[in-house]
């Protein structure tokens, strides 16, 4: 998790304004890999994510299930496909160039 510092802006009793620095953490950026099962290419690209795992959070989307029907409708002749946060990122393979770009600018 990384950790952000915010500040605070209150009240005091007298009305006066003061500022607090808080440390929160926010969650690491997530990584959706679009499935089904079987798929050889999604287990080599989970494999081939294996050294970035810290970086992210992954999310598995089995296009498979009748609740991710617009999904397979979308991706059924190209999983494994991934998004970042939301936003496409690639598909078939992991290019790991792209990924680490990706992932430091989801960072700043």
């Amino acid at each position: 998790m990384w950790l952000r510092v915010q500040k605070l802006l209150r009240l005091n009793v007298c009305g006066h304004v003061c500022v607090r620095h808080v440390k929160s953490r926010t969650h690491l950026p997530v990584l959706t890999l679009f499935t089904k099962h079987p798929c050889p290419l999604c287990d080599e690209a989970k494999e081939t994510l294996e050294p970035y795992k810290h970086r992210f959070e992954l999310q598995e989307v089995d296009i498979s299930l009748p609740e991710n029907s617009v999904w397979m409708d979308r991706y059924r002749y190209d999983i494994p496909v991934f998004h970042l946060n939301g936003q496409f990122l690639m598909m078939h393979r992991v290019n790991t160039t792209l990924l680490e770009r990706a992932l430091e600018k989801a960072s700043v």
